[in-house]
């Protein structure tokens, strides 16, 4: 026999808010991962990795502010970005994210001819690079929509 269900958190009768008061005093709130008393993978204010992970709508609004927080720092280190078209703005944007906009500034021919607008040869300096062996189709992909200014 199943356990009833959990009345939703809209309806409960206590002060919400005082029950996360409490959570985040007993449980402590962690912003990195980190191994509870038991060594379950745990973040947040108590967050079990290990059992319960996250659910998309989690997954999706954390990919969200990292793509924000990977914009701001793509347009700081490199904001003539901000004019290229939103097809290739997007190839820039989704390789700053996987490999951090650190290393992509290291890019300096393919970014170089990016900026210029010559689409062909920071496609073909793109696909020299270490991190296109490392990603392989991602890159490919890239480098055809970079070139084509068309969304693969």
């Amino acid at each position: 026999m199943s356990s009833p269900a959990w009345p939703s958190l809209n309806t409960c009768s206590f002060n919400l808010m005082n029950i996360v008061d409490q959570l985040k005093r007993d449980e402590g709130v962690r912003l990195k991962p980190y191994r509870d008393s038991v060594g379950k993978l745990t973040i947040g204010i108590g967050r079990n990795l290990d059992d319960d992970g996250i659910t998309e709508a989690e997954a999706s609004y954390l990919l969200l502010d990292d793509l924000q927080r990977t914009q701001d720092a793509l347009y700081t280190a490199l904001p003539w970005v901000k004019n290229l078209d939103e097809v290739r703005r997007s190839v820039i944007l989704n390789m700053a994210f996987n490999m951090g906009t650190g290393r992509l500034v290291g890019f300096k021919m393919m970014l170089n001819y990016l900026q210029a607008g010559n689409w062909m040869l920071a496609s073909q300096e793109m696909l020299r690079s270490l991190w296109a062996k490392e990603v392989g189709e991602r890159a490919q992909r890239l480098s055809t929509q970079l070139l084509s200014g068309t969304w693969q």
